[in-house]
Order: structure tokens, then C-alpha cells, then sequence
């Protein structure tokens, strides 16, 4: 992945793995499509982003290729048949099991396309746990699939006339139909339906409240421009337009004053400007539970989380923060101040407390401060890469040569033609005098100052700043240990984004009483204490 100029995240690569996931195919598949120049390769074990998607849309289907590879072609999916299992009664384990070898028969190339995860019976279990119902409590999965919330929601004593679920899937839901049958003797066949949540949530919407919506969203489900707009507009999501983010407006529509509302999400949720007014709306209300399930879907590296909150004003109730490692209480009120409105619920509330501090001391940040461009993309590293200079060539430094102890050695050389080339930053970025140049894909700031007009590659990034101090002593303070527990606390990321970056405060102040900077008297001017634990703390 590669920030472009507007801070937007874009593709550039796929690994021949991910690749052959899309595509529903082996790896060895990817490689031999690689041999035969249907696809090309930015970089060893990496293949290049456009070239895949002109394949898959021009070729995978259309000429002979897999038998696996040509399933990618298919809009619709029957794995198993449906006419046989509603035939036969079977027992409630018979049909958990048809429910699991369904879920796990669905393409990844459906899954891809409609965001769809199942989500695994253990995490459901434990995001309804200790929820109280009764008698008269109405239950809603909006994106029922083959039922695991409907069930539990069952188990945990909502009345199965209560329950209540919708999916777009058919046979999920005659799955889910059947479940419920099976366990209680219901026929819910006005109960589960098989539709469009997102269509027809301003009409159900009109019909009937829920005391309690507990489900697994489509995670980045494809769909048109057009239809995320109007969707937007209707439920009041702003610019927080990815499916994930409609289910939540579209829900909230439909819970009960008092209800209660469990998402399972994936992690950008919680920290990615996407997600920004899904945030802002979540700490309108009251929050009971934040947890980290870590990565619970096989094939898949994204954690998946999950939030929890009753529909009413938000007070300065204490959060329950839960991870693998932890569990420690934390209060709505320190997630207020934080930038972007980020829930960074995997640190507690001390280290809050010093963010805190921190951002309420005079500063500045980098946000209209800096010019920023990207590292050149070639397109095509294969055919432009050279390990020794040829003539007219020109050395160039990818991310990886970026350490905290300076540059690597150069070790990659590219022809000095850059019209050949897919995207370019300006010349004069490349050359100016003075610059800063950082690592894009990394757990750790990575800053590098460069007077010797160094080229750099997409992997990594140029900042030139404009904001009183020198860029020698912007990239020290960058690369210090206490900057880097700050951007890991709020932003738990992989990719240095710039519009995170733009978000940190530069104590400025600290520049006039100390020229050459030092992690010691840094903290003592900011009046912070390092702990054992890696941790900080005020001594003011």
C-alpha cells in the first residue's frame, strides 16, 4: 500500500499469496500467470496491483486458463443444495456443521465482494455474554448469514418469535431458518429474511424498534459510488461511507432509546480517518465494551474488534478494554480529546492521561507546515531495476534501506528517465538541499535527513518542513523513543500515514533552550518520566 499526495491510502503490489486468494487459485497458479507475462511483479513475491486487476477483468474467464481461476467469474455461488437439506430434518449438530462447511465453502472471491466473514461461534458467544433480556426483549442481526447471533441471541433467552435477522444471501438464510427450527420448533419465516439491509432500513425503520442489534458487518463490501452516497445521506453517516459505517447509521435507526448495539469490525474502525464520524457518533452514547479478538479469520491479517454501546447520552461511565493479554477499565471521557476522536482502547488510562498532557502544552504540528511527496513508482520494478549501474542510470533507496542508525548502502539503480516511469514526485523534491525522508510500511518511525539529494522509491516518503526548527532536528525528535510510544499509542499502525504524522504535537518551545536534541532533556522539559514498562509519566 502507498499514501498518495491527498494522504488517501492507494494499492501498488499484491503478495503472489494475496493474489492467489483473490483469485481463488494456487500460488503456483500466480507464478506460472507471472511466466507467461500476464502479470507483472513490483518486487520479489509481489505483483503489481494494476496489472492484476486488468487481468482478472480482460483474461480470468475469457481464455483458458484454471478451472479454479475461472469460479472468479461467477456473480453467483450454490454450494451446496438446498433442496436436499430441507428435505431432511436433521439435528441442531447436523445443521451447525452444514452452517460451519457453508461458510467455509463461500469463494474468496464472493467473500472479497460482498465483505463477507463469518463470524466464529467463541467471539460471538462472548459479545453477548452477560447481556440481560426478558420476556418482551426484540433481537435484530441485520446481516444474519447462516445465524451464529441468532442462535446465540436464542441460547441466552430471547423468545425465537423475537428474533429477528436479514441477509442477502438466500441460502444463508434458509440456514439460518432451519437452525432456528431445529433448536426451538419455531417456523421464523417472517422473522429471517432474505433482503437488502441497507435498502430497506428506512422502511423497517418505521415498523419496529430493537432492544438489542448484535452483528458482524460486511467489511468492505464493493459497491457503487452512487449507492454509498445516497446511503450516506439518508442515515447521516457523513464522510464515513464504507459499508461497515452504513450498517452502524443504518442500526442505530432501528435500535430502541436504552438498547444496546454490538458491532464486530475490522481494526481501521477504531483509528483510520475513514472512520472518523462513526467514532464521533459512538461517543455520543454510553460505551460498555471494547475488545480486541485479535485475528480470528483465517486468510485474513486484519484484527477484528468490537464494540459495544447502549443508546443513551454519553456520561463518564469506565469502559470495559479487553484484549488477549488484558482487561483493565477505562473512562469515556479520555477518548474525547484524542485526535481524530481515535478510540486507541489498547492503552490505559495513565498513558491517556500523558497524551493528554502532552497535547496541552503549547505546540505545533506539521499540518500546513510541510511539503510532502511521494517516492518515485516505477510501474515495473522488475524491468527497471538494476543491482549495478549502466549508463545514465541513477541510485535509488527503497524503504527498507531507511534504519535508525541512517541509510543502508545503496544497493538498486533505475535509468535517470523518469517520463518512463508510472508516478513521479516533482525533480526539485528529489533535490532539494535539505529534506527528510522516511520509511512508509513500518511498526516504527523511521526519519531520515538527507542533504545529498538522494532518490527514493514508493516504499518510502519526502517531508520538508516549514514550521521554525531544522529538518535535523525535526527527524531526531521523530525518531525519538517518546514520539514513537506516542504515534504507537494513538495510532497502532503499520503504514506512517502523513495525515498522522500532520498529528503530532512538535513542542517547538524545546528548540530555543536546546539546539541539538536529546531524549533526556526533552523529557525534562516536557516534565515526563520514562517507566520500566516502556511506559511514561507526569513529574510536574
Amino acid at each position: 500500500m502507498q499514501n498518495n499526495l491527498s494522504g488517501k491510502i492507494e494499492p501498488i503490489g499484491l503478495t503472489v499469496e494475496d493474489a492467489a486468494a483473490v483469485a481463488n487459485v494456487s500460488s503456483a497458479t500466480i507464478r506460472n500467470w507471472i511466466k507467461t507475462g500476464y502479470l507483472r511483479v513490483v518486487k520479489k513475491g509481489v505483483v503489481d496491483k494494476i496489472s492484476f486487476d486488468v487481468f482478472m477483468r480482460d483474461v480470468a474467464g475469457k481464455e483458458k486458463l484454471t478451472s479454479r481461476a475461472n469460479k472468479l467469474q461467477k456473480d453467483e455461488h450454490n454450494h451446496i443444495v438446498l433442496s436436499d437439506l430441507v428435505k431432511n430434518k436433521l439435528r441442531s449438530d447436523d445443521w451447525r456443521g452444514i452452517s460451519e462447511k457453508y461458510e467455509q465453502s463461500l469463494s474468496n472471491s464472493y467473500r472479497n465482494r460482498e465483505g463477507v466473514y463469518y463470524t466464529p461461534s467463541k467471539v460471538v458467544m462472548d459479545m453477548l455474554k452477560g447481556v440481560e433480556v426478558d420476556e418482551k426483549t426484540i433481537f435484530l442481526d441485520p446481516c444474519c448469514g447462516s445465524g451464529n447471533f441468532i442462535l446465540e441471541a436464542i441460547n441466552i433467552g430471547v423468545k425465537p418469535e423475537n428474533v429477528f435477522g436479514f441477509d442477502i444471501d438466500k441460502n444463508a438464510v434458509e440456514i439460518t431458518k432451519k437452525r432456528v427450527f431445529d433448536a426451538t420448533g419455531y417456523a421464523s419465516q417472517n422473522n429471517i429474511k432474505n433482503l437488502d439491509f441497507l435498502e430497506n432500513a428506512e422502511q423497517l425503520s418505521r415498523k419496529i424498534k430493537y432492544d438489542l442489534i448484535f452483528t458482524n458487518p460486511p467489511w468492505g463490501k464493493k459497491i457503487k459510488k452512487k449507492e454509498r452516497m445516497k446511503y450516506g445521506l439518508q442515515f447521516g453517516a457523513g464522510k464515513s461511507l464504507d459499508t461497515t459505517s452504513l450498517f452502524y447509521f443504518a442500526a442505530m435507526r432501528l435500535l430502541k432509546d436504552g438498547g444496546k448495539l454490538g458491532f464486530l469490525v475490522q481494526d481501521a474502525l477504531f483509528n483510520i480517518s475513514t472512520f472518523q464520524n462513526v467514532r464521533g457518533d459512538i461517543l455520543e452514547y454510553k460505551i460498555l465494551r471494547l475488545i480486541d479478538y485479535g485475528k480470528v479469520f483465517k486468510g485474513l491479517m486484519t484484527k477484528a474488534q468490537a464494540f459495544m454501546i447502549e443508546k443513551e447520552k454519553a456520561s463518564n461511565n469506565n469502559i470495559s478494554c479487553e484484549n488477549i493479554k488484558s482487561n483493565f477499565l477505562r473512562q469515556q471521557n479520555s477518548f474525547y480529546k484524542n485526535p481524530k476522536q481515535i478510540l486507541n482502547f489498547w492503552i490505559d488510562n495513565e498513558a491517556a492521561s500523558v497524551i493528554d498532557y502532552i497535547y496541552n502544552l503549547p505546540h505545533k504540528t506539521l499540518k500546513n507546515n510541510a511539503k510532502w511527496a511521494l517516492g518515485i513508482v516505477t510501474g515495473n520494478n522488475s524491468k527497471f531495476f538494476n543491482n549495478t549501474p549502466k549508463s545514465g542510470d541513477i541510485p535509488i533507496y527503497k524503504g527498507s534501506d531507511i534504519t535508525r542508525n541512517g541509510l543502508k548502502n545503496v544497493s538498486t539503480y533505475i535509468p535517470s528517465d523518469f517520463s518512463k516511469y508510472h508516478q513521479t514526485a516533482p525533480l526539485e523534491m528529489y533535490k532539494a538541499p535539505k529534506k527528510i525522508i522516511y520509511k512508509f510500511i513500518s511498526s516504527k518511525l523511521l526519519f531520515y535527513y538527507d542533504t545529498e539529494q538522494k532518490f527514493i522509491l514508493n516504499s518510502a516518503n519526502i517531508l520538508i518542513p516549514n514550521i521554525g526548527i531544522s529538518c535535523k532536528q525535526l527527524t531526531d525528535l521523530l525518531n525519538s523513543d517518546f514520539i514513537n510510544w506516542l504515534f504507537h499509542s494513538l495510532f497502532r499502525t503499520h503504514k506512517i500515514l502523513r495525515g498522522d504524522i500532520e498529528l503530532l504535537p512538535i513542542h517547538i518551545d524545546y528548540f530555543k533552550k536546546h539546539k541539538v536534541f536529546s531524549e533526556k532533556t526533552y523529557l525534562a522539559f516536557l516534565g515526563l518520566a520514562k517507566q520500566i514498562d516502556e511506559g511514561y509519566r507526569c513529574v510536574r
